[in-house]
């Protein structure tokens, strides 16, 4: 049976949108964070364990999208970029992994550092490949 590609686009567009949307809401405890360390703040134990809290859940959150992505059955004509799409999905999943262990037991500038650039190349790539897989799909 081939696969349906109309699903399939529907799948991908749904688990972007809530990429973005569960990155929308992560990001004001993301700036909280990133705005200490450029200032050398203090942290406040208690909020960064709240932030812990709610970066293991947008992490588990990215993990479950992982699992769909994983099970979708692309067209042949967008195979090998729903490949790179996957491996991008999952070097996000463990950039977003490593932020969230670099606040525990305390923050670790470097780790975090790190993690938010591994997001940043997955993500690049992540969109790179949806634009391309988009254009495929549609000719």
């Amino acid at each position: 049976m081939r696969p349906n590609t109309g699903f399939y686009a529907r799948e991908i567009n749904e688990i972007i949108k809530n990429t973005e949307e569960m990155g929308e809401k992560l990001h004001p405890s993301y700036e909280e964070i990133r705005t200490a360390l450029d200032e050398g703040k203090e942290f406040d134990a208690e909020r960064v364990a709240d932030i812990h809290e709610l970066f293991a859940e947008g992490t588990e959150f990215y993990r479950l999208h992982l699992q769909k992505i994983s099970r979708l059955k692309p067209p042949a004509k967008v195979m090998g970029n729903h490949k790179r799409f996957e491996k991008s999905y999952i070097e996000y999943v463990e950039g977003c992994q490593e932020m969230t262990d670099s606040l525990i037991p305390e923050v670790n500038k470097e780790a975090f550092d790190a993690a938010e650039q591994k997001q940043d190349q997955a993500t690049d790539t992540i969109y790179k490949t949806i634009q391309k897989i988009t254009n495929l799909l549609i000719k």
